[in-house]
């Protein structure tokens, strides 16, 4: 109750002037009534109090003219009924002016009392109101995803905070008209945007806005757009590291296959689908130069509904064509395809809707060896960041093309290498069975005709003779021996079959054959499994401790497949002095594998699987 009171009493919207004077001339009454038991008893002076009090309240709550109306009023009224003689007015000016003045400057001190307190009370329910304004606004534009989205709300509840027709608030400067009046709202010499209010708005509303309102949203703009500003930066930040981060896993896994070895045209497939998936909706190709001035495409992926070129396709480098461009300067390009570019290659392009493309090149070795290109079908050029993501990948290009040609050239040279040593070892098996077996064996037939000659009687030259014939004999088989170690004639006369099966019955230990290959093979083929088959048995004979050694040779369809198992002791391994590594070495050289399996105690199997990349003649004859 006392706090309405005081709400009533301050109130900046005072009641009607009727009610203010009904309500005087009630208090005037009530006070009269109730001191009229007083009459007589107690002092004047204490009774003019009573009517002060009514005096106050009016002051307080309808202002200073009617309070001097009410003091006047109850100057009289007191007079009448309690100033003798009663019931009759007897004015002395000394006594009642002196009355009339203390109700007068009660009334207006209490009038200026109250408005000062009105005053202050407005003011701190202003500063209230402004303030929880300005904590929604706050909320409204600090929260907001799109600072554009909050200003319609803020600017509603700015104009029913101020009771305005309507307000709004801009992002750029507007200027004021008939209609608007503007507050800029600036940070610093900045422009941050205008607060538009209807012109006609009150002049205290206008002057309270620009105090009170501009200042603060003018804080609550720049704290804003500051935080657009972060919010974009991290989103921005988030998006290149998620971009990074993809980056780099495509990278790994391009160059996880250039690790392994893979092969160059998986490399380059590898190389555009990870282009094609990292970049969006862009196509991706390789470009490989050929001596001739064209280039080939040897991997490509295009936009989701634009004709693939097939891989192999040839391109004329001519005119504005991308790839021609960086193979006339080494550089990375940029090229559009538009009417005015010249050229067939770009002709073709143009027809397939591609607008543009860039691209950069690829060197290998210091050598310029193709480029690697990305193309749009959109009117919009391509990015820059996409050059420099296409330069990171054509490093692991570069890298799988040096790998691979190193891994040829090396393969080249142990080719040459098992070739030389093949016909090293051919030749000088012909030079002992056509120089120094036919030697032997004409010595040898000499001797048996002088033996022949000698008369009867010489039985100790005869004897001598013959033992000279039979060492002979023996040193041609000892040479034709060491021959077929060296290279067997049975391999280049009847195949691998018949020489395997003479290898075979050559062997220290039982061998068990199981041949199905039915027809001659190249003839790399054939040596390179025959000595396979012979460092087999004699490491069988030498080191595994077998009684048995089976051999399996089976060619179907393309591949030759060889198994040679024992029931040795196991534990063979390549790299301790078994021969192993240079079988391993011819068996690639023909593009082949081996494999060995080998458990202690548990003997020992080589398996052997040879691509067959030639057919030869029809062998005598298949064996089982």
């Amino acid at each position: 109750m006392p706090a309405r009171l005081m709400a009533l009493l301050l109130s900046q919207k005072r009641p009607p002037i009727e009610v203010g004077l009904i309500t005087a001339m009630v208090l005037i009454a009530v006070q009269t009534v109730a001191l009229l038991p007083f009459r007589g008893v107690s002092g004047e002076d204490v009774r003019s109090v009573a009517y002060l009090c009514g005096v106050l309240v009016i002051s307080s709550m309808w202002g200073a003219w009617l309070g001097v109306l009410t003091a006047v009023a109850s100057a009289i009224a007191f007079n009448y009924f309690y100033v003798a003689p009663f019931w009759s007015l007897n004015l002395t000016t000394r006594h009642d002016l002196q009355t009339v003045t203390v109700f007068i400057v009660a009334g207006l001190f209490t009038t200026f009392v109250a408005n000062l307190a009105r005053s202050r009370a407005v003011e701190a329910s202003e500063r209230r109101q402004e303030a929880d304004l300005a904590a929604e606004l706050a909320h409204r534009m600090l929260r907001a995803d799109d600072l554009r989205s909050a200003l319609g709300p803020a600017s509603q509840r700015l104009a029913e905070a101020f009771e305005l027709r309507s307000a709004a608030i801009r992002l750029q400067a507007v200027p004021g008209d008939e209609q608007w009046a503007a507050f800029p709202l600036l940070d610093g010499a900045t422009p941050l945007g205008t607060l538009l209010i209807p012109a006609d708005a009150p002049d205290r509303t206008r002057e309270r806005l620009r105090q009170r309102v501009v200042p603060s949203l003018e804080s609550l703009l720049g704290a804003a757009r500051e935080r657009e500003e972060i919010t974009d930066s991290l989103t921005r930040a988030r998006e290149e590291a998620t971009g990074l981060a993809a980056e780099q896993v495509s990278l790994r896994r391009v160059a996880t296959l250039v690790a392994h070895g893979a092969a160059p045209a998986a490399v380059f497939d590898a190389v555009t689908a990870e282009l094609c998936q990292l970049l969006g909706q862009y196509g991706t190709g390789l470009i490989r130069y050929e001596p001739d001035y064209t280039g080939t495409l040897v991997s490509g992926r295009n936009e989701p509904g634009i004709v693939e070129m097939p891989t192999g396709t040839r391109l004329r480098l001519d005119g504005d064509c991308l790839s021609g461009s960086i193979r006339r300067t080494g550089r990375p390009a940029v090229a559009s395809y538009d009417n005015a570019a010249a050229g067939t290659t770009a002709a073709v392009l143009r027809e397939l809707g591609i607008r543009s493309g860039v691209g950069v090149p690829v060197v290998v070795e210091g050598h310029l060896w193709g480029a690697a290109v990305v193309s749009t079908t959109r009117p919009t050029p391509i990015p820059a960041a996409v050059r420099a993501r296409l330069a990171d990948f054509t490093e692991l290009v570069a890298a799988a093309i040096a790998n691979a040609d190193s891994r040829a050239q090396l393969t080249a040279s142990r080719a040459r290498i098992v070739a030389a040593t093949d016909e090293a070892r051919r030749r000088l098996e012909r030079d002992l069975h056509d120089g120094a077996q036919q030697r032997l064996i004409s010595l040898g037939l000499q001797t048996r005709m002088l033996q022949a000659t000698l008369p009867p009687g010489c039985d100790l030259a005869q004897e001598e003779l013959a033992a000279i014939a039979t060492g002979l004999a023996g040193v041609c088989e000892e040479l034709r021996e060491i021959s077929r170690g060296i290279h067997p004639a049975m391999l280049s006369k009847g195949g691998l079959g018949p020489a395997l099966r003479s290898l075979a019955r050559r062997s220290a230990l039982p061998v068990e054959l199981a041949l199905e290959i039915g027809r001659r093979l190249p003839e790399r083929v054939e040596v390179t499994m025959y000595y396979v088959v012979s460092e087999a048995l004699t490491n069988a004979a030498k080191h595994a401790q077998a009684t048995v050694v089976h051999v399996d040779a089976a060619a179907t369809g393309a591949i030759l497949r060889l198994s040679i198992s024992d029931d040795g002791i196991g534990g063979a391994c390549i790299g301790r002095g078994s021969g192993l590594i240079g079988l391993q070495d011819r068996i690639e050289t023909v593009g082949g594998r081996l494999e060995i399996v080998s458990p202690a105690g548990s003997g020992t199997t080589i398996l052997v699987a040879i691509p067959i990349d030639a057919t030869g003649p029809p062998a005598a004859g298949s064996s089982q």
